[in-house]
């Protein structure tokens, strides 16, 4: 069982899978009107609500920001990632991350693929962050939402995201070719490494291409949220109407 907090998770996690929700509890005296806009779906989904001290919500939530709200919620389930590939959108994209350890991290990215109609996140079963409260709260309830599934094997994966079709790209601030450079108007997966180490060898070398994301000041690279929400617009872009 999970605590999810905030208003935004809890009220995309009410409407995404209200049937997981075992209770939502909200801070005695609470009069911000979209809580009361949860309170009114909660009861016609008949998810049981109680109202607590905000003491106690404080403690639920080990002292994070929680805006009077949070709820008790079963494990997001993960899908069968051979699943969201046969149900992908042409021309299809996905989103598959290396090694992404920071729940904030991967919270932006969920919110940034989801945004970008990605047609799923692809995490590996070992050294990844947890779909933790924190991540479902950073992607402001887009976790709910998305698809999302966990392989073993990232480079066995990769393999067969290419026999479905799909041209592979990996992102390295090292890359002497930019993004812009690459055709990704094709079903495409963008692979995204470690906030540390970035794409492992075996990954890294599966990839159809290494693309960097221009920089013009003094920095030499983006933070690894920020650089999955700009190659995501330029997948967007490019596949925009009249864009080509």
């Amino acid at each position: 069982m999970s605590v999810l907090y905030g208003i935004n998770a809890v009220a995309e996690a009410l409407k995404a899978f209200p049937g997981k929700i075992e209770r939502i509890c909200i801070e005695r005296g609470q009069k911000n009107p979209r809580i009361r806009e949860i309170v009114d779906l909660a009861r016609l989904s008949h998810v049981r609500i109680s109202f607590e001290e905000r003491a106690w919500l404080d403690r639920k939530t080990e002292g994070s920001r929680h805006q009077g709200i949070l709820c008790f919620a079963a494990e997001m389930a993960m899908l069968d990632a051979e699943d969201i590939l046969e149900q992908a959108k042409s021309p299809g994209l996905l989103v598959v991350l290396d090694g992404i350890e920071d729940p904030h991290n991967l919270g932006a990215i969920i919110r940034s693929a989801e945004a970008a109609g990605a047609d799923g996140v692809i995490l590996p079963k070992h050294h990844s962050a947890a779909l933790s409260a924190t991540v479902v709260k950073a992607s402001a309830g887009a976790a709910s939402h998305i698809k999302l599934a966990r392989v073993t094997n990232l480079a066995h994966f990769i393999e067969l995201l290419k026999k479905k079709g799909f041209w592979v790209a990996g992102l390295d601030a090292g890359s002497d070719k930019s993004i812009w450079e690459v055709d990704l108007t094709v079903p495409a997966a963008l692979i995204l490494g470690s906030e540390g180490g970035g794409l492992h060898r075996l990954v890294r070398e599966k990839c159809d291409y290494i693309v960097s994301l221009p920089i013009r000041g003094v920095v030499s690279s983006y933070n690894v949220s920020v650089a999955a929400g700009i190659a995501l617009y330029e997948v967007i872009r490019q596949r925009a109407p009249g864009s080509k």
